[in-house]
Formats: C-alpha cells, structure tokens, sequence
C-alpha cells in the first residue's frame, strides 16, 4: 500500500535522516511502499537524499521550495493535490533559526523565523490537514523543539516561533480528534544539525544526531492507527546545552 508521505526541510539534519529512516522502514515492513515528496530550499541537497532513499527502495518526489515564500507554499500544496489526491504524513521539519542578544535582534531577524517557522508551517498544514480531514485518516508531525516550552537567552525570536507552533499543535489536535488524524510534537534538544553551525568534537559528543530522532518519528509512525504518540521529548543526557 503506497504512503504518502511530505517532509519539508528534507535536505539536511533531522529532515534528511527521517526521510532516510522511512525509505529503510521497508525492510521491516514489507506491505509499506513509501513515496517521499521531499522538499527542501537546496536542490542538490534534495538529490542527494532522493538518490539515497531510493536505493533503499522508496519511491521519491522531490520539489524545492522555500516555505516562508507563499507561492511555493501554494505550489508544494497544488503538486500534493494534482499528482496524488491524497496525503498520508506530513512531516513539518522545516525551520530556521538566528540568535543572539534580545537587543541585537533586527526586524529581519524576525521576519526571517517567522515566516518560516510560523506562517509557512501554519499554511501548509492547514491545507494538507484539509485533506487529512476530508479523507478521516492522516499523521502529522511537528518537529518543533525543546525551546516551545522552555526559553533560552539568546534565542528570543526562535523561542517565540516554537511556542507559537506549539500553540498550533494544540489547536490542530482539537480538530484532529474528530476525524481520526493523528497529530504528534516531536521536541528535542540539541541535535548536531547544519543550524548549529561549526561544532567542536567536545560539544558534538555531547549532542544527539539527527538519526535519534529520526527513529522515534517513524516508530509512532508505525503505531496501530487507534494509538497516537502526541509527544515526544528528548535531549541529550547531559540535559540542555545552554541553560541560560
């Protein structure tokens, strides 16, 4: 039975390694046959990740586009709706992030994480959970953050945009349960992903990697569909990073 399923941010980080863990999925699960529509902001990251998912035996679709930009909003929508008429998982990993002081933080600075982390995410799954609604099945995942529940220092921007996407979470749920689509908050903590930066190997070993999380997200995947996982919380074992 073929799944649809939509990753955004799928070219780097935990988005790479979930589309990576849904593809290998199909070794454990022989009736599972996967289409990933992969989206990214990079192209050649997207083939990258493509070439690798189907190697495993995932069929794949990739479409670029940048999700604080509307149109490409609209348009990942229209190529879900016309070349599949259905969607089974959206994955809502797409997210930036830029931190500093709360003094040095500039309009663009906000503009920047906002639209992504807010309005975007907000669109696309308004329009994919239409469909999930109408069809009375569907998961959607958001790879939100530690950081939607506690706040760090120099990270006011991005903190508000995790607390604003959790806000949607909890909001979404309350329709969801009414039409049998699951909804799950994935919150981690600091992941060694391209967002971070240049990492030391001191400050690496005491991270998680994006395959942590990436195996949780499709382990709830594969939960019988009258259980829902509604949240996931992890963090590397040493506990938050910067505690400020």
């Amino acid at each position: 039975m073929k799944h649809i399923i939509l990753i955004t941010g799928a070219g780097k980080g935990i988005g790479r390694a979930i589309a990576l863990e849904f593809a290998r999925a199909i070794r454990h699960h022989p009736d599972f046959e996967p289409v990933l529509v992969l989206s990214s902001r990079t192209t050649a990251d997207l083939e990258s990740i493509s070439l690798e998912c189907r190697a495993e035996g995932a069929l794949t679709d990739t479409i670029t586009a940048d999700l604080s930009n509307m149109a490409d909003v609209r348009r990942l929508t229209t190529h879900i709706i016309e070349h599949y008429g259905h969607i089974d998982c959206l994955v809502n990993n797409a997210g930036v992030g830029r931190f500093g002081s709360l003094s040095d933080m500039s309009e663009a600075d906000f503009d920047y994480i906002i639209d992504t982390n807010l309005k975007g995410t907000f669109f696309l799954t308004q329009a994919m959970f239409a469909m999930m609604e109408r069809q009375r099945s569907g998961h959607i995942f958001f790879i939100t953050s530690v950081a939607a529940t506690k706040a760090f220092k120099h990270s006011s921007i991005y903190c508000m945009s995790k607390f604003g996407q959790r806000g949607l979470v909890e909001t979404l749920r309350l329709y969801a349960r009414k039409c049998k689509v699951r909804i799950t908050d994935v919150q981690p903590g600091a992941v060694c992903t391209p967002m971070w930066g240049e990492v030391s190997d001191e400050m690496q070993a005491l991270m998680m990697t994006p395959e942590d999380i990436a195996a949780l997200v499709v382990q709830a995947y594969f939960q019988p569909s009258r259980t829902t996982v509604e949240e996931i919380v992890l963090r590397p074992t040493g506990g938050d990073l910067q505690e400020e």
